[in-house]
């Protein structure tokens, strides 16, 4: 069981990494233009900008580790620092997911289609891995 709840939380974040990976190499996908990627994964009103290569290149990283903590999680051992590190993703990824429903981060990120996709997309997903995280974690002190 708890390989399948870790194995659900990896999934989402392997999807995650490998747009990242994409957009890092310069692709444009699933938008026709880079400009209109900018406004759906940014969220910033006016003209946004992708983030530097290189810094979405180490959120690409960033996001497959995660993903690798998540399995690691499912170890009948798993290390102190993946437990440590799955708590912040826990948290991390609970206050994301919630913030995304406060008017705050609408007038913070109030850029369409962004917002649109946020509430119905970013946000929930933020808080389904912050959940599969948090109950992976507590399931190691049950």
């Amino acid at each position: 069981m708890i390989a399948g709840i870790a194995s659900f939380v990896f999934i989402p974040l392997l999807a995650v990494f490998f747009a990242h990976l994409i957009w890092a190499f310069g692709a444009k996908w699933p938008m026709q233009d880079r400009d209109m990627l900018a406004r759906t994964v940014i969220g910033l009103d006016g003209a946004p900008r992708m983030p530097p290569r290189l810094v979405t290149l180490v959120f690409a990283l960033l996001t497959l580790y995660a993903g690798v903590v998540a399995l690691a999680l499912s170890d009948p051992t798993p290390s102190a620092t993946d437990i440590a590190v799955g708590s912040a993703l826990a948290v991390l990824l609970l206050v994301r997911g919630g913030a995304g429903y406060t008017a705050q981060w609408r007038k913070w990120r109030p850029a369409q289609p962004f917002a649109a996709m946020d509430r119905k997309y970013y946000s929930p997903l933020a808080l389904y891995l912050g959940a599969g995280f948090a109950f992976l974690v507590i399931w190691r002190f049950v």
